[in-house]
């Protein structure tokens, strides 16, 4: 006996051994591939039965929405008054000059603290920002900034 054919024929055995192995595992690949395509027609299918029974859903709701819409009666609007008016405001003004607290200028002038409180701030703001401008003697701050291309 040739003592070259004992690891020629391992060898070779090796070889068939790997492309058996390779052929089990290409195998095993296509089942696994068909059992998830599989899974995945059925959970297509429970996905779109669910999307229709959504839709149906919605359009019930829809359908509820417009009988109960065209049932009620539009709900009247208030009667809003006016806010501040040129007049109103100078008066609130003038009022807060002479040392009136908010809560009576709004009573007095038949308005809302809020509404009298936020005037105040804004003209606050405003005094605050006409001073900054004559100290600095020059445009306001954001006029500055907007020329400058900020």
């Amino acid at each position: 006996m040739n003592p070259l054919l004992i690891p020629l024929a391992l060898v070779c055995s090796l070889g068939l051994a790997a492309v058996a192995l390779s052929f089990v595992a290409l195998l095993q690949t296509a089942s696994s591939r068909r059992a998830l395509d599989a899974r995945a027609k059925t959970r297509q299918v429970e996905w779109e039965a669910a999307l229709q029974a959504t839709k149906e859903a919605v359009k019930e709701l829809t359908t509820q929405v417009q009988q109960i819409e065209s049932q009620s009666l539009p709900a009247p609007m208030p009667h809003l008054r006016p806010g501040f008016n040129l007049s109103t405001r100078s008066q609130a003004l003038r009022m807060h000059r002479r040392g009136e607290n908010a809560t009576h200028i709004a009573a007095a002038l038949r308005v809302s603290v809020q509404e009298v409180e936020l005037l105040l701030k804004v003209h606050q703001i405003v005094l605050q920002n006409l001073a900054t401008t004559a100290v600095s003697g020059g445009a306001p701050a954001g006029a500055k900034a907007a020329r400058a291309g900020l």
